[in-house]
């Protein structure tokens, strides 16, 4: 199914088309949420990822744009940017908080190795944990085959152990229904000592399948989104292995 296959079935004022040569579509805070039961797409393997990368300008990138503006600034010493490694390696986690319609809840993180389960409960499963902004990022993997059994999806990005930096990571959060074009949320708003992130809701309700853009930064990490969303889960402090390339 072609995007304008897309916008004849679905409701074209729920999204925002984005860029039509690339086939996806962009939640934004106008248009939040998308119907895949409308777009044929409520079935199958649902295929969210989580990519990043730094700023150039953040990494030591070209000036030449600001220079050609500010022909002066040449003449001024380089500025000295504290805290720069740490930038460069800051380290993004995708998870997702789930409830199912029997009420069991739980989450699906790479802390604690809690990686889920595609073909059982909680029919939600991430691939791996990327340590180091690759250009696959993470991928968690949705059986919409077991649609009637999940109730609500919470899918978050959070920084492990690192230097807030949601600000400087061009993060962008990516799903690939099994039907009609990509969806994508920008992780673009200025949250400079934010550490979590509420990124997209995926709800049951009435039998349709409905993603919905959510976006909300918080200061702590997966406690304050639990509160947040009222999931009643108890919460430790978790740690991970060392990592290798």
């Amino acid at each position: 199914m072609g995007l304008l296959d897309g916008l004849r079935r679905g409701r074209g004022t729920d999204f925002d088309s984005g860029n039509a040569a690339t086939n996806a579509i962009e939640l934004t805070k106008r248009h939040g949420h998308i119907s895949l039961t409308k777009q044929g797409a409520a079935t199958g393997h649902l295929r969210i990822n989580l990519s990043w990368r730094m700023r150039t300008s953040d990494i030591g990138g070209s000036q030449r744009e600001s220079l050609l503006r500010h022909p002066f600034r040449a003449l001024k010493p380089p500025e000295v940017v504290g805290h720069s490694q740490s930038m460069v390696n800051v380290d993004l986690d995708l998870g997702c908080l789930y409830e199912l319609q029997d009420g069991t809840k739980g989450v699906v993180q790479p802390l604690g190795n809690y990686l889920g389960d595609v073909n059982a409960p909680p029919y939600v499963k991430l691939s791996g944990d990327d340590r180091f902004g690759s250009a696959s990022g993470e991928t968690m993997y949705v059986n919409l085959d077991h649609r009637e059994e999940i109730k609500r999806l919470l899918v978050f990005a959070y920084i492990y152990d690192q230097t807030p930096a949601f600000d400087r990571t061009h993060a962008v959060v990516t799903l690939y229904p099994s039907n009609g074009p990509r969806i994508q949320i920008g992780l673009d708003e200025r949250a400079p000592q934010a550490r979590s992130c509420a990124v997209v809701l995926i709800e049951n309700v009435k039998n349709e399948i409905i993603v919905r853009r959510e976006v909300k930064f918080v200061y702590g990490f997966q406690a304050e989104l639990d509160r947040l969303y009222g999931w009643g889960l108890q919460w430790g402090r978790g740690y991970k292995s060392k990592a290798t390339r």
